[in-house]
């Protein structure tokens, strides 16, 4: 079930967010809504951009609330660190637009887990409001979290909304390593800005070798790839709901939606199912050991 919707401020002031939201009837049908700044100053992507700076966290805030045509939302992301701002002056602000009742809760993504231990401690010390809420990067793929970043967040108490589910695209099966054509605007199309993020993520030989472990398991099965995606991070993987853990799903349609939603709602896999994703996960970490004991 949709209980929530995420979105985000609208590139340029003239692609005004409202152009959707304001059509869309989610307060009428109950949703809460999840919002987000991400600091591009540093990118330098245009006239239009974010910092963590008290003024443009305000600024930043404001204008997605004048887009979705509310006073509030529930949930509010510093969806990248700003490393050039002190965190000081970013959770102050933070805690000001807060006690205003902008947001409720507050949920940080793309921080390490350092950040987050010095983040929460900086505002535990300042009595402000500190993250509940982490959105990581987390799938059979990827599960770089699970050695670190979680115990973190399990020690302050914050729980993790997993996206990425289906990798970027590849636990769908519709990739192959030799793949060189891409549909336009897609993740992995070249003329895409995060076409060399994603590429240098999901694409080489050690995941498409643990993605074929996934395939053939799969397939005896009858299974697609990313239906098992979505069961195995339901089911199998570390999220865990009494934390409050949960699982983004995103779409392209309605019907991938529903889709999506139907494969989230199945239940566990077969155990050689699911032995297969522990099997593609230990190939994929296998060259990188830890720095503790």
């Amino acid at each position: 079930m949709v209980t929530a919707t995420s979105t985000r401020p609208a590139p340029t002031a003239t692609a005004p967010q409202s152009l959707s939201w304001e059509k869309s009837g989610w307060q009428e049908r109950n949703l809460r809504i999840h919002t987000k700044i991400y600091p591009t100053a540093n990118w330098g992507a245009g006239p239009d951009t974010y910092t963590l700076g008290a003024d443009d966290l305000r600024r930043a805030l404001n204008r997605s609330l004048e887009a979705l045509n509310t006073d509030s939302v529930d949930l509010w992301y510093l969806h990248a660190p700003d490393r050039n701002t002190p965190l000081e002056v970013t959770m102050q602000e933070v805690d000001r637009l807060h006690r205003e009742g902008k947001f409720k809760r507050l949920g940080i993504s793309n921080f390490m887990s350092w950040e987050v231990a010095r983040m929460c401690e900086i505002c535990d010390r300042h009595g402000w409001i500190r993250p509940s809420v982490y959105q990581g990067i987390y799938n059979p793929l990827h599960r770089a979290i699970e050695a670190e970043l979680l115990p973190c967040l399990r020690h302050y108490n914050i729980a993790l909304y997993a996206f990425q589910p289906r990798a970027g695209g590849l636990l769908t099966g519709r990739y192959q390593l030799e793949t060189t054509s891409f549909d336009s605007g897609t993740r992995y199309d070249p003329n895409n800005k995060q076409s060399s993020t994603m590429s240098a993520r999901y694409w080489n030989k050690t995941t498409f070798a643990a993605l074929e472990i996934i395939r053939v398991a799969a397939q005896k099965h009858g299974l697609t790839i990313a239906e098992c995606a979505y069961r195995w991070l339901v089911h199998h993987s570390v999220l865990d709901k009494p934390h409050g853990d949960s699982l983004i799903i995103g779409a392209s349609s309605v019907k991938q939606l529903e889709g999506n939603l139907a494969d989230s709602e199945k239940g566990p896999l077969p155990e050689d199912v699911a032995q297969a994703m522990e099997q593609a996960w230990q190939l994929i970490q296998e060259p990188v050991r830890k720095y503790w004991h």
